[in-house]
């Protein structure tokens, strides 16, 4: 820790000290902003590099079977950013959403993961009903189980390929965080998304900040983690499943693109203070 510059050394002393500012990067306490998760995904990835460079070879993708403790993981990390700002920063870029929630709609989040965003907006708004589709069981069972512990009665959960999401018109706001990327279809479970909103709803997708032009991420600080990322479970995984691969870095312009095409007239880019990560994309028909 000392010779790679993380902790300073006091000889004379003979004191070890973690400067302030290295704590707020390495300690959980952090939030957000806590780099040791990210290094505990690039972990979790890592140990299938001898199944992704067969890949480059051989071509296909590595399943998601193949990734052990990716769920845990994952929540760890964007559990952090969810429960920083979520309730009090995301949701608000949506004009006059928080007063529909507090009056009662119907929520999905589409690729939900282990749901903690599920359940963290079903605690915030309990008038409001909340469903989350993931395509893993395990994934399911982890937001279900979180429910249950949070004692939430407008919190559900289904194990589903969104691909195949059959929900037209019931809901009046849908999420997607980091999830559309992800995905084999990306233009299906967005066509499938469209038809699953009524006609005033509100998609919010949240996804990589980035272009879809390489030399246009040349600046960006978290492009070689996210390239890394991409390259070692997000791309690969689409892969597998005969999808398109599009990975993290898809971009801003590949994402306008299929929003467009499937039948989102209106989509406008926020941003949240401080998130340098993510673009927030807001989609009306």
């Amino acid at each position: 820790m000392v010779v790679g510059g993380i902790v300073e050394y006091d000889a004379e002393a003979g004191t070890y000290v973690l400067p302030a500012e290295h704590a707020s990067c390495l300690t959980t306490a952090v939030g957000p902003r806590n780099l040791s998760t990210m290094a505990k995904s690039l972990f979790s990835t890592g140990s299938v590099e001898p199944l992704v460079a067969e890949c480059f070879r051989s071509g296909g993708g590595v399943p998601y079977t193949e990734y052990e403790e990716f769920h845990r993981i994952q929540r760890e990390l964007s559990g952090a950013v969810q429960d920083a700002a979520l309730v009090r920063g995301v949701l608000p870029l949506v004009d006059g959403l928080r007063e529909r929630l507090d009056a009662g709609i119907e929520v999905a989040d589409v690729g939900c993961g282990a749901g903690h965003a599920v359940n963290l907006m079903a605690a915030a708004y309990p008038n409001s009903n909340f469903v989350g589709y993931d395509f893993s069981q395990e994934a399911v069972d982890m937001g279900r189980a979180e429910a249950v512990e949070m004692g939430l009665a407008n919190a559900t959960f289904e194990a589903v390929d969104v691909a195949q999401l059959d929900a037209h018109g019931q809901f009046d706001f849908i999420t997607t965080f980091d999830a559309i990327h992800d995905q084999a279809r990306p233009d299906v479970v967005v066509g499938a998304i469209n038809q699953a909103l009524r006609d005033e709803g509100t998609w919010l997708c949240v996804d990589i900040a980035g272009s879809s032009q390489l030399e246009n991420n040349l600046d960006v600080p978290m492009a070689p983690f996210f390239f890394t990322a991409s390259t070692m479970h997000c791309m690969t995984v689409s892969l597998a499943y005969d999808g398109e691969g599009l990975g993290a870095m898809w971009g801003e312009e590949k994402a306008r693109e299929i929003f467009t095409n499937a039948g989102f007239s209106n989509v406008e880019l926020r941003e949240v203070p401080g998130d340098s990560v993510n673009n927030y994309y807001i989609c009306t028909k």
